[in-house]
């Protein structure tokens, strides 16, 4: 995986990697060596699920890319020996960069392909941005290889329309949390919650412009939690509203998501957002774009769904929010989706079965 930190990658992989079947010994790899308190909580959640994890040497710098590129290029140099001691049966890799450092890896060591299955998840339904000459050959070698798997009916059809293969399905599993009251509630607002990576397929320039003209006589308080790139903008121009708290990634809110009245996600582009799919299943209702991959996780003809990201479809939703009674219909029904779709255990039997296909 990229790194130890928040993002939903992140936890399909840890997810995967505590499935009980007699058998599997799962390491989890990081790529980019993040420092964070949630890099140390999630480092924990690790040693108590009995995982075996390796961590990276490279920084996780966020003023530029190319430190995500140099982790990959320098990867072989530290992985050769560890997957020399361990001999995997397979190796996984999650998200672009490390599907970089698993093609680089094999490229300069082709040899070790023998006796060894590399299976790819395809976690979004756009690949390779400002990189596609690099992002055609890697796919090459995980087309030649049946690695690819989607998390999608969005992901799946974006790679074949991209690509000209027709990748299995394996949904991604979430777990339902049992929920606590979540304690920076501003009493008497309509809460909207935005939480996620700062990076533009988030839809982060929406996102402003949601908080800044969409306040409405004062009804609603907009908390956003989150990490990347975009953090300095979305400082500049929200740091000193009133309306809007800010802050970084929540460890363990997904424990406190009922809490909320509403969940905004204005992503241009998702694989499949485990986000949301966790707002569902502690039935907080999504105000989400029609974007691939937020989609497919809520209900058809949700009413809380705008298409394009336009401002105008979402301020005819923000006109009509009261605050929101826990239990409400729109709750209901989102769970009900959820649940009847994204299970941990299901997902994790997909995978060992693939991985032995």
């Amino acid at each position: 995986m990229s790194h130890f930190d928040v993002g939903g990658a992140e936890r399909v992989a840890v997810n995967i990697a505590k499935s009980p079947t007699a058998g599997y010994e799962y390491h989890v790899v990081e790529l980019i060596r993040a420092r964070s308190q949630f890099s140390r909580e999630f480092v924990a959640e690790l040693e108590a699920s009995g995982i075996r994890y390796h961590r990276a040497s490279v920084p996780d710098v966020h003023w530029h890319y190319v430190f995500e590129r140099l982790a990959a290029v320098v990867f072989p140099l530290w992985f050769l020996p560890l997957f020399l001691k361990h001999r995997p049966a397979v190796v996984h890799s999650h998200t672009e960069m490390p599907d970089l450092a698993v093609w680089w890896f094999f490229t300069l060591f082709p040899r070790l392909l023998v006796g060894c299955k590399v299976v790819r998840t395809i976690h979004n339904t756009r690949l390779w941005t400002g990189l596609e000459a690099t992002g055609r050959r890697v796919e090459r070698f995980f087309r030649r290889n049946n690695s690819n798997v989607a998390i999608s009916v969005s992901v799946r059809d974006s790679y074949e329309n991209a690509y000209g293969q027709r990748p299995p399905i394996i949904f991604n599993g979430v777990a339902d949390t049992p929920q606590r009251p979540y304690a920076g509630l501003v009493k008497g607002k309509v809460n909207i919650l935005f939480a996620g990576r700062l990076e533009p397929q988030k839809g982060i320039g929406t996102l402003i412009s949601i908080a800044k003209t969409m306040n409405y006589g004062g009804r609603f308080h907009f908390h956003i939690f989150g990490d990347g790139h975009f953090r300095q903008a979305l400082e500049r121009e929200l740091g000193g509203l009133e309306h809007v708290t800010l802050g970084p990634p929540v460890k363990g809110l997904a424990a406190c998501l009922s809490s909320f009245d509403y969940m905004l996600m204005p992503s241009e582009f998702e694989g499949l957002s485990i986000m949301s799919i966790e707002a569902s299943l502690a039935g907080l209702p999504v105000i989400a774009n029609r974007a691939p991959g937020l989609a497919d996780t809520l209900p058809p003809a949700w009413p809380l769904m705008v298409g394009g990201n336009d401002l105008g479809q979402y301020a005819a939703i923000f006109k009509k929010l009261e605050k929101r009674p826990q239990g409400d219909e729109l709750g209901r029904m989102a769970a009900a989706f959820a649940r009847s779709k994204f299970g941990i255990r299901r997902m994790q039997q997909a995978y060992e079965a693939f991985y032995e296909y």
